[in-house]
């Protein structure tokens, strides 16, 4: 269990981190989200005992951050955006080096080398030296010494920076199948990592949390987002959508081809538009081909919530 309580960074003038508050239970896969700049690696650093935050508090299976740091270091496995590699030495050098400094020996680092080794798909450059393999190689040799330990929480900042389309999508599965047993956090700007690999989302902006939940939880909490896709056909151009009863705004209107109409509307929560606008289209003598409800995209939800400063708790 993780319990972050007004967790705050400052950096002089520069405020960082600012008043956050979440948790993550055992076992789930949580990405923090956000543009660059927004405190998501301040706060991984954190957690990780890297730094400590100028106030507020963390705790980490009931461990304190400010008095357990060497007891929570021995519980996380922590990939930071640039991985901490020794170039000089090969694979499996630097494995043997980084199981030794945690204090495993003998058979029971061997066997967890040749775990983190098969996990990680590093068969192929085991033997080579680090400054010799590919950019991809090499972040999965960062993966491989974070889950080196058999750690009970797992942290990676922005696990696939820089990797081709096939190497992501191998460390997106991996960090599906660790997230199975482990409990993940995955910081990152892209929103295609947060869908296929986070069960919850927290969405920073400015050193604040501006949203937290499922992208649906987040969807539902925005007021005035629910949006209403209907394709018509019938003569002229619609128009008077923003009379209807529960209509906020017309938000798209197109002509895909002769006498039909594809409009976007964005309804009222809880209004009841839809059947207004039901009706609205069958008094004008329209057919309606579809009426699709739509739920607002990650992307959508993103951009809205840092571009307009939306807040969401």
């Amino acid at each position: 269990m993780i319990e972050v309580s007004n967790l705050g960074k400052r950096y002089g003038s520069l405020e960082a981190v600012r008043g956050v508050n979440f948790s993550i239970n055992p076992g789930e896969v949580v990405g923090l989200l956000g543009p660059n700049g927004a405190g998501k690696t301040t706060i991984m650093k954190i957690l990780t005992c890297y730094m400590f935050p100028s106030f507020g508090t963390a705790t980490i299976n009931d461990l304190d951050i400010f008095d357990k740091p060497l007891e929570i270091k021995r519980l996380v496995g922590y990939l930071p955006e640039n991985a901490p590699l020794y170039t000089d030495l090969n694979v499996m050098e630097y494995l043997s080096f980084m199981a030794e400094s945690r204090s495993l020996k003998g058979k029971q680092k061997n066997e967890r080398i040749e775990w983190a080794i098969e996990e990680c798909g590093l068969k192929a450059v085991v033997y080579r030296s680090i400054d010799t393999i590919s950019k991809g190689f090499r972040q999965r040799t960062g993966l491989a010494q974070a889950i080196l330990h058999d750690p009970e929480i797992l942290i990676f900042d922005e696990p696939t920076t820089g990797l081709d389309p096939n190497q992501i999508i191998e460390i997106r599965e991996l960090i599906k199948r660790l997230g199975r047993e482990k409990t993940v956090i995955l910081s990152t700007h892209i929103l295609q990592e947060v869908e296929a690999t986070c069960g919850r989302v927290l969405i920073l902006n400015e050193g604040k949390i501006v949203a937290k939940g499922t992208p649906e939880e987040i969807n539902r909490e925005m007021k005035g987002e629910v949006l209403l896709e209907v394709l018509l056909k019938g003569a002229g151009k619609p128009g008077g959508l923003k009379g209807v009863p529960g209509v906020r705004e017309l938000l798209q209107s197109s002509s895909p081809g002769k006498d039909l109409h594809k409009l976007q509307v964005a309804l009222l929560p809880d209004s009841g538009a839809e059947e207004a606008v039901f009706d609205w289209a069958v008094d004008r003598g329209y057919k309606i081909l579809a009426m699709v409800p739509k739920r607002l995209s990650l992307e959508e939800l993103f951009i809205k919530l840092t571009r307009e400063g939306g807040e969401k708790l």
